[in-house]
C-alpha cells in the first residue's frame, strides 16, 4: 500500500466500534469505521483488524496490547490507523474482552479522537524512537522485545503503572 501522509479526522463526539473474535478478525465495524477507514463493510468483515494497521505503530505498543487483553483486561492506547486510500488517523482506544457466559469470544474497541497535543508532543515522538529501535534489529522479535522494554521504561519514569501513564495523557489539561 502506498502511505499519502494524509491525515484524516473525524469529530470529538464520534465514536469508532469495532469487535473482533479471538483470532482479531472483525466481526462489527460501525458506520463511523468504515467511514474513517475508507471501507465497505464487505471488505472488512472476517478481515484482521490488523488491516488498518499503520506502519508507524510500532510492534511493541501491540505487545503491551495483546499482554493486557490476553489476561482479562482492558487497555487504552493511542493508535495510528490506516484508511484504505492510505491516510491515517489517529485514535485513543479503549478495548475490552467480550464475555458470553464468563468465557471471553472476542475483543471490543471503542476509539475517540485524541488531544492533537498529545499525539505531537508525547506519543509521535515515543513511537519514532520505539519504531527506530524495532528496525535496529533484523529479528522481528527481538526489535518487538526492545520496543516494549523501551516502552515500560518510558512509563516506569513518568507513572506507576502504564494505566496510570495513559490517564495522566488523557485526562491532562
Amino acid at each position: 500500500m502506498h502511505y499519502s501522509g494524509q491525515e484524516v479526522f473525524f469529530g470529538q463526539n464520534d465514536l469508532i466500534v469495532s469487535k473482533t473474535d479471538l483470532k482479531g478478525r472483525i466481526t462489527y465495524a460501525n458506520h463511523t469505521f468504515l467511514e474513517i477507514a475508507g471501507y465497505d463493510e464487505d471488505e472488512v468483515i472476517g478481515q484482521p483488524h490488523n488491516l488498518i494497521r499503520h506502519p508507524n505503530m510500532p510492534r511493541g505498543v501491540f505487545e503491551l496490547f495483546w499482554n493486557c487483553i490476553s489476561q482479562e483486561k482492558e487497555i487504552f492506547a493511542y493508535v495510528v490507523n490506516s484508511t484504505k486510500d492510505g491516510g491515517h488517523y489517529w485514535v485513543i482506544a479503549h478495548v475490552t474482552p467480550s464475555f458470553e457466559n464468563g468465557e471471553v469470544v472476542g475483543y471490543h474497541s471503542t476509539r475517540r479522537i485524541p488531544k492533537k497535543s498529545t499525539i505531537t508532543n508525547v506519543i509521535e515522538p515515543l513511537y519514532a524512537e520505539l519504531n527506530q529501535l524495532e528496525a535496529n534489529y533484523a529479528n522481528r522479535k527481538e526489535g518487538t522485545a526492545a520496543s516494549y522494554a523501551r516502552l515500560m521504561e518510558v512509563v516506569n519514569s513518568k507513572a506507576a503503572s502504564y494505566d496510570e501513564f495513559i490517564s495522566s495523557l488523557i485526562w491532562e489539561q
